[in-house]
This record gives C-alpha cells, structure tokens and sequence, in this order.
C-alpha cells in the first residue's frame, strides 16, 4: 500500500467513524493527544480527542445503508507528514477538515484537525 493510500484509509476511517458513531474507528484514526477546533455556534470549540468522540457519540449514528459524504480535496505529504483537506457532512452539518497527520510507529495517525462550518 502507498502512503497515499493509507492516509486515504485513516481519512475513511475517521469520517465513517464519524457518520456512525463508531468510537473504536474514531480512536484508531485520531492519535490519543489530537485536538479538534474550529468555530462552531459562534464560538471557538477546542476539544481533546475524547471530548470530540464523545460529542459524536452523543449525537449518535447515521442511519443503516447510509454512505457517508465524504470529497478528499488535498493531500500532501513529505516523508513522515502529511495534511489533508476533506470536505464531509456530519449530523446535517457540511464541514472542510484540515486534518495534520504524522506517520508513527509505521502508521498514520491524525494528530489535529481545524474544520470549517459551512453556512
């Protein structure tokens, strides 16, 4: 498998973690110290990674047969880094993610995210 397409796999995996509440697939994909932050009601939400999946458990599963949106817009990488930008939906919401990856232990993880709301 190319880096490319591993980091393809740990994006999947976040945003169907995300769209199905998947908590054991949202703490694979996001390396245990990730931060999540962005402007969210009108405020700055800055979260752990634990806070951040609990909110999505919270909110609770997509419905069954559901394919998550989900539009890789960017990746970059050099050597052991790498940034992405998806563009996903969540809880009807439309979001841009600029995901930071760093590849340890030979796996990529996502180590911050800084998203976008849409209006």
């Amino acid at each position: 498998m190319s880096e490319e397409q591993a980091i393809r796999a740990v994006v999947h995996l976040y945003v169907d973690g995300m769209a199905f509440a998947n908590e054991p697939a949202l703490r694979k994909a996001l390396h245990p110290r990730a931060d999540i932050i962005g402007n969210y009601q009108g405020a700055v939400e800055w979260m752990t990674r634990d806070e951040f999946i609990t909110a999505i458990v919270e909110e609770g599963s997509a419905p069954p047969g559901t394919i998550p949106f989900m539009e890789i817009e960017l990746i970059d990488i050099e050597g052991d880094a790498a940034c992405v930008k998806v563009v996903d939906e969540f809880a009807g919401m439309k979001f841009s993610d600029y995901l930071s990856l760093v590849k340890i232990g030979g796996r990529w993880s996502i180590v911050n995210k800084v998203y976008h709301l849409h209006r």
